[in-house]
């Protein structure tokens, strides 16, 4: 297994539309502003969060269940900018709809930029043959109110292709959050 470079991202991007809409380099600055950096670097892919949040809330004094899950637990937001509470998370998802080969296994980190702030992504696999928008799940780890930046960089995938492809996909076995399309909630 290696980890593929921008040459293969941008290849894989333009010829099998692998990742859409795509940059096919980094993006640091948008009409004069500074933001956090989105696109193709050097071994992966920065994605961008979408203006769609849900934000957990304690309104209705539920226990959260995977099993279960109340979707009255969240808050929905659309806005440029999402206040994350103290010690609280919120779920997003990429703007970039992803589309993963057979021979791929890709992985989704958190940015330095956010780390450092105390904002802890989740890592996630994006399966072989898995497709969708990938759904972001944001930890706020302060004792502050914290700020996510739709629009903007917050997440990295790096790329994993194996010499031989995997004997069942996620598409094989007909994963549940195949072709997700908004900010999706657990299933079972």
């Amino acid at each position: 297994m290696s980890i593929k470079s921008d040459k293969w991202i941008r290849r894989m991007a333009e010829q099998h539309g692998m990742i859409e809409p795509f940059e096919p380099g980094q993006v640091k600055v948008r009409e004069g502003n500074k933001l956090v950096s989105y696109g193709t670097s050097s071994y992966g892919y920065d994605v961008r969060c979408a203006r769609e949040f849900k934000i957990f809330t304690n309104i209705n004094s539920t226990i959260v269940d995977p099993k279960a899950f109340d979707p009255e637990s969240f808050v929905d937001v659309q806005a440029d900018v999402c206040i994350i509470p103290p010690n609280s998370f919120a779920l997003a998802r990429t703007v970039e709809y992803f589309r993963i080969p057979r021979k791929v296994l890709t992985i989704c980190l958190g940015k330095s930029t956010y780390a450092r702030c105390g904002i802890i992504v989740n890592v996630t696999p994006l399966e072989p043959e898995w497709e969708g928008h990938v759904t972001l799940e944001f930890s706020n780890t302060t004792p502050l109110p914290a700020k996510i930046y739709a629009n903007e960089g917050v997440a990295q995938m790096l790329f994993l292709e194996s010499d031989e492809e995997c004997e069942t996909s996620y598409k094989d076995r007909g994963g549940k959050y195949q072709g997700q399309q908004g900010v999706t909630l657990p299933r079972t």
